[in-house]
Order: structure tokens, then C-alpha cells, then sequence
């Protein structure tokens, strides 16, 4: 519209406090006026010409507003790296729109972080072969990711409700559950490992990592995310790996003793001996008994040594068979003195056919480990026989002995020490680093097991097992015990170690 001289008289106002910019447009879409927020906005955008703030259609907007006769909003236009989102508003009496536009660039950018956020969730929520699932205080699921049906066999749906005790079916579940929700109520963190039955009647293993979520206030726990893991296949494949691992140690004992037959046969005709001697002589003194009364306390003295003797060869053959026991590993307090003493028994012949002397250095505390028995004296054969074969390979005088020399201590910090000093030609850097490596072995008829399987026994009880170069040549074995580990009299005088027959 024009006044009396002819100049347009705008029917909206355009306040210069106003944030927003504005445009006035007529019905033609020709610019009628600005406020100071559109000025700054050509300014901030490089735009000469208000009018390209504008939509491209904004003739047809125009056109529309008055058509329906009503405001158009939410209509965006991009300048450069800005986003702005206009509203036309028609005015049917002066024919005239105000263009209000506003800087929406964080806004849409903030949108489009969500929408990529939302889509990211929903791909691996959807995609993960792990349960992710949303827990009530007491157990109950809220909610779970699809995974469920192929963990459990259960759709999330089914799920929404149900009861921890329902789904994860076992025998150790409520005890389990119990002390995870005291763990997450004072730790906030919980994690298990657990076999349940699935909905199919299969027995699965599952790792299950669980997080409280608090009331930010108070700091009650109200609701708990849980991630669950079929771990089925890794404990299968542990449990195939234990029983590779105790097949392999009982085929080295089987091959130990072999090469040990000649000291068992000594230790073993040794009694036999005596009994043969002692029945012997109790024979004849019992045919003198009827002249001589007297005979009868020699006879009786033959009976006891004899008594005595068989004692001793059924304790050989009783270590024997515990020695080449195959089944499950067992552990026991194993007097650790005790143990030297009985494998230097066994080799003891084996070290005098080569004319090895094996020395006993004892710590008077008589330290006690729980352990196989069966499995610590393997290592402590291995490390012998491996003593007595580096001092035979080195010495070149075999008239003269060589010696071997097994210790034990417990040093200040308590831990206890089994020591196997050789008087060999020791080894090499390459040798040290590579002498524990499974198959290596400068043996010529070796395996390269022995070595490296004592390590892993050793390790199993939380031990180490090193290798140092000896003091005057040949090489030190040590087993390396951590405390704690009681003393003979603390552990009730512990100085036998079951054994099943």
C-alpha cells in the first residue's frame, strides 16, 4: 500500500532488538524492508543481496501464503555453511509476507548426530552376538537385544517380565545371583561365569558383566545392564586342552620310567634281597629251636626285619603306581623335603650307573606346598635327570665322580626355593632364552618337552620356574614358590601325601 505521495507503508514492524531476521516482501516478492538481524546475516554469509537468504522458491511461498491463507514455516535454505529455517507470514489486507528466519545450523547438526547415534546403536544393538539386556533391581528383564533368542531361546518380547531364575536355569544360579547383587549394590560392578540350561534343554556356559545404574540422589541402584556371553566353546575347548595337557604328562611319566627301570629294579631287588637272607637264616635257626631255645629270638628278629623289607618294596611300588596314575589332577600338602628325598631315591641308581653324586642341601623349616604330588616330582625327575645328563656329556674323565647338588630354602620375603646345580657345560645365550620352548632341545635323542612342561606345572601352583648359569660352570634350575606356605609343624606335621593305590 502507498501514502498520498506514493511511498509503500509497511504493515509489519521490524523492532531492531529483534534476533531473528526479518524481510518484508511484497506479493510480487519484491523486498519492502530489513531489520538489523538480516543485515548482520548478509554480513555473516557474504550476501549483497538479502533476497538470496532466501528459499529459491520463495515467489511460489509467497503465493501459497496468500492461496491458503496461512503461514508457511519450517522451510530451510543453506548459505554457505549455515542452515536457516524461515516462516512466511501473509498479511491479506496490505498484500504483504514477513520473512522470519532464524540460524538453525547447530540445531540440524545436532539432529543429524542423533539420527547417525540412533542408527549406530540400533546396527550393533541389533547385529551383536552378545545379550545385552536391561534388569529391574530384582532380577526381572526390562528389555533385551535380539541375540536372546539365539542365547537363551527366547524372543526379547518374551522375555519383557520374566525372572532371572526362570531364564537362566541352574542349580548354582541363586547363590550366584545373590552375591553378583550384593557386588553391584556396594561395588556397582558385577561379573560370573555360570552354566545354565538354555530353553532347549542344552547346557551352556555364559559370562555374564553386569553394571548398576544409581538414582543420582539417593545413589539406590535402579536398574542394572547386563552383558551376557556364550562361552560354551571356550570352556569345551579348555576342558579338550586339559586333558591333551594330562595324556602328555602321563605318556612323559610312562617314558621317564622306562628310562628309569634300572634304579627301580635296584631299589626294588634291594628288599627282595633282605627278605630272601632274613627268611633264610629264620629257617635255619627254627630247625636249631628244639636244642637251642634262644634261636627263637633270632627267628623272631628275622620276621621283623623281613616285615620291614616288604614294607619297603610295597612303598617303591606304591610311589610307582602313583607315579604313572592317569586321571585328574590332585592336589595335597606335599612335604617339599619329603618329595627330594623320594625322587633322589629314584634316580639315585640312574646316577650311579654314571657316577654322579647327588648332594642334599635341606632347609631345616621344612616348608609345604599344595600340589600334585605326582606332577612336582615329574618336574624334580626331569630336573635331575637333566643335571646328570649335562654332567655326563661334559666330563671326560668318567673314573672320577661329578656332582649334583638339590637344595631347598625359604628366603626372607618366604618364598620357597628348590635349587638343581649341575656341573655340565651350561648353555649359551640362545640356549637360555630358548631352552623352556616346547621342542627345542640340544639332546640329540630329546624331545624338548621335559623342560617346558615342568615350567607349566610349575606355573599351575603360582611358581616360576628359571634357569641361571651356576657359579664355576654348569647351569642352576630354580622352582620359585610364592608364599604363603606353611612350615611342617604348622601344617599338623604333614610329612605323607595320600596316594590312591
Amino acid at each position: 500500500m502507498k501514502n498520498n505521495q506514493g511511498s509503500t507503508i509497511t504493515t509489519f514492524q521490524l523492532p531492531s532488538s529483534d534476533p531473528e531476521a526479518g524481510l518484508i516482501l511484497d506479493s510480487d516478492g519484491q523486498l519492502l524492508g530489513l531489520n538489523q538481524a538480516a543485515k548482520d546475516l548478509c554480513a555473516e554469509t557474504g550476501t549483497d543481496n538479502p533476497i538470496r537468504l532466501l528459499p529459491v522458491n520463495f515467489s511460489a511461498l509467497i503465493n501459497a501464503c496468500f492461496t491458503q491463507g496461512r503461514a508457511i514455516e519450517g522451510v530451510e535454505s543453506r548459505q554457505h555453511s549455515a542452515t536457516l529455517s524461515w516462516t512466511f507470514i501473509p498479511d491479506q489486507n496490505s498484500r504483504q509476507v514477513l520473512a522470519r528466519g532464524r540460524d538453525v545450523t547447530d540445531n540440524i547438526r545436532k539432529l543429524d548426530e542423533a539420527t547417525r547415534s540412533s542408527r549406530l546403536y540400533r546396527l550393533i544393538t541389533e547385529n551383536t552376538t552378545d545379550l545385552i539386556s536391561r534388569h529391574a533391581p530384582d532380577g526381572r528383564f526390562i528389555d533385551a537385544t535380539p541375540a536372546s533368542w539365539r542365547l537363551l531361546g527366547y524372543w526379547p518380547e518374551e522375555l519383557r517380565g520374566k525372572p532371572l531364575e526362570e531364564v537362566f536355569r541352574s542349580n548354582a544360579f541363586s547363590a550366584e545371583v545373590e552375591e553378583a547383587r550384593n557386588r553391584l549394590r556396594d561395588e556397582g560392578y558385577a561379573t560370573m561365569t555360570i552354566e545354565i540350561t538354555h530353553r532347549d534343554g542344552s547346557r551352556r556356559w555364559f559370562e555374564i558383566a553386569s553394571r548398576a545404574i544409581r538414582e543420582t540422589y539417593t545413589g539406590a541402584v535402579i536398574e542394572v545392564v547386563s552383558v551376557s556371553r556364550d562361552i560354551t566353546a571356550r570352556v569345551k575347548s579348555e576342558e579338550n586342552n586339559r586333558r591333551l595337557a594330562e595324556e602328555l604328562a602321563h605318556t612323559a611319566r610312562l617314558a621317564t620310567l622306562g628310562e628309569l627301570a634300572s634304579s627301580i629294579a635296584h631299589e626294588m631287588n634291594q628288599p627282595l634281597a633282605s627278605i630272601v637272607n632274613f627268611a633264610s637264616a629264620s629257617q635255619r635257626y627254627l630247625k636249631l629251636a628244639q636244642e637251642n631255645p634262644e634261636c627263637l629270638e633270632r627267628v623272631d628278629d628275622g620276621l621283623q626285619r623281613i616285615t620291614h623289607h616288604a614294607n619297603r618294596a610295597s612303598e617303591v611300588i606304591k610311589r610307582l603306581r602313583a607315579f604313572l596314575r592317569k586321571g585328574q589332577q590332585r592336589t595335597a600338602p606335599v612335604n617339599i623335603n619329603d618329595a627330594v628325598t623320594n625322587v633322589k631315591r629314584l634316580c639315585q641308581w640312574d646316577a650311579d650307573k654314571h657316577n654322579v653324586v647327588i648332594q642334599e642341601n635341606l632347609t631345616p623349616l621344612n616348608p609345604v606346598l599344595t600340589a600334585d604330588p605326582v606332577l612336582l616330582e615329574q618336574v624334580l625327575i626331569n630336573l635331575i635327570r637333566n643335571g646328570i645328563d649335562a654332567n655326563t656329556e661334559a666330563r671326560q674323565d668318567n673314573s672320577a665322580p661329578s656332582h649334583i647338588k638339590i637344595e631347598t630354602c625359604v628366603t626372607p620375603i618366604q618364598e620357597t626355593l628348590i635349587k638343581v646345580t649341575d656341573h655340565g657345560a651350561g648353555l649359551d645365550e640362545e640356549g637360555m632364552r630358548h631352552m623352556f620352548t616346547p621342542f627345542y632341545t640340544s639332546k640329540p635323542q630329546g624331545l624338548g618337552l621335559g623342560l617346558s612342561m615342568s615350567r607349566s606345572i610349575i606355573e599351575g601352583y603360582g611358581g616360576f620356574l628359571d634357569a641361571q648359569p651356576a657359579e664355576g660352570g654348569g647351569l642352576t634350575l630354580i622352582c620359585r614358590f610364592p608364599p604363603p606356605l606353611c612350615t611342617d609343624s604348622e601344617s599338623g606335621n604333614l610329612r605323607e601325601t595320600d596316594q590312591d593305590e
